[in-house]
Order: structure tokens, then sequence, then C-alpha cells
């Protein structure tokens, strides 16, 4: 297995892959997750480091999406199979250990899930989660002050609404719902209602 990457090596590699948009996005998730980890109590070199790494399969092709999980014995639901850039996620984190020499497990995790969450996420999850979706440059909904204010303030919250805006923007849009996405909902939503 390779080395871990530099901070700098990481945003060379990473620029050279993305367009503007993307690796701009890219920057915006790793700082707006650092600032979240250093509020809520997370290790912000870890936060960064996922940030920056969350997409680092975002332009991989389908195919390749596809062989890199199998080759791992990654399972790829019929969801997945079917919308391929879904797996984005999962392949990420498999190149973030094999292409950026990544060990530590919180960080794939939180590259891993950072698309649909997952029931019982780690501190660093939620934050890359919830990150990637209020990040400065995503467009304007009219949620989204909302969130980025609750994001600061009551982290499991804002993973709650996340999840629900998710789900009622992919409702709308008629996009393929992942069921993990669904699933995460349900489990946020219990743990809400104790």
């Amino acid at each position: 297995m390779k080395s871990e990457m530099t901070y700098p090596e990481i945003r060379k590699k990473l620029e050279k892959a993305f367009d503007d948009d993307r690796y701009e996005h890219t920057l915006g998730v790793a700082v707006t997750a650092r600032m979240l980890a250093r509020i809520h109590g997370a290790d912000e070199s870890d936060a960064y480091v996922a940030g920056l790494l969350h997409d680092c399969a975002k332009n991989v092709s389908h195919k390749k999406k596809i062989q890199t999980c199998e080759n791992e014995g990654v399972d790829i639901s019929e969801v997945e199979r079917a919308n391929p850039g879904l797996l984005h996620a999962k392949a990420g984190a498999i190149l973030a250990r094999t292409d950026y020499g990544i060990s530590n497990e919180d960080v794939l995790n939180a590259i891993r899930s950072h698309t649909t969450g997952r029931p019982g996420m780690s501190l660093l999850e939620k934050i890359v989660f919830v990150a990637d979706y209020v990040e400065p440059g995503r467009d304007e909904r009219p949620e989204l002050a909302r969130l980025r204010r609750e994001a600061f303030e009551d982290l499991d919250e804002c993973v709650f609404h996340v999840l629900e805006a998710t789900l009622k923007y992919l409702g709308e849009t008629a996009k393929a719902i992942d069921p993990a996405t669904r699933e995460t909902y349900e489990y946020y939503e219990r743990e809400r209602n104790k």
C-alpha cells in the first residue's frame, strides 16, 4: 500500500483530476468539515482529509467504479448497479486507501457513507455527510441557510434534516433513491423520537 499523501499532494492530484467546479466543491467540503470538527470536538485533520477525498472517485468511469468495488468484495445493490454514479462513495473509500494511502478507518468510513449516511454514524461521518450538503458553494435552496446554522449548533438534528431534504429532493426529481438513504433516515428518525 502506498504511504499517506500530504495535503498539498492530495490537493494537487485532485486539481488535475477534477474540473474547476468539482475542485471548488471539494475544497469547500474540506474546509467546512474542518470547521465543524473544531466546533463539535472531532479531529480536524481527519475531517479535512475526509472532506478532500470524499469525491475522489466522482470522475472515475462507471465501469471502473463497479470493477473497483467488485475487486474489493464490496456489495453493490441493484439500485447502484443501475445507477453506478451512486458508487462513487464506496469506490472513493477504496481509492482513498489504495491511491492516497489513507489507512484511518474512520476517515474511510466518512468517505464511504458521505452520500447516503448510515445508521450509527461516527461523529466524523456525520460531519462529512453534513459538510457535503452545506458547504458554501452549494446551490441556494430554501432550507440551506437554516441547515448551515443547525450544522454548527446541533449536528444530530442537522443530519436528520439533511436526510429529510435529500429524500424530498430525490422524490421530486424522480432520481433513484438508494435504499441506504431511506434506512438511515428511518434510523435517525427513531433516534430523534426516543
